[in-house]
């Protein structure tokens, strides 16, 4: 539980990683869809194998990233 809200995100991310979500308020792996991969991978300390475990954990609840527009 992240500021009173559940957060869904995937075991196996970095400490790092998830203080860079939680910073930028996202605690919802449905928040995600609005996002693309490029914009998260903005964040400080945020890698390719945070994107690749948040991609699965998407793809097991038949969400993806936005797509490049």
């Amino acid at each position: 539980m992240v500021n009173g809200t559940e957060s869904d995100l995937p075991g196996g991310l970095s400490k790092p990683a998830l203080r860079a979500l939680y910073g930028a308020g996202y605690v919802q792996l449905q928040q995600f869809s609005k996002l693309t991969e490029a914009e998260l991978l903005q964040l400080h300390g945020l890698g390719p194998k945070a994107i690749v475990l948040l991609r699965s954990a998407l793809a097991e609840k038949g969400l993806t990233f936005a797509s490049k527009s």
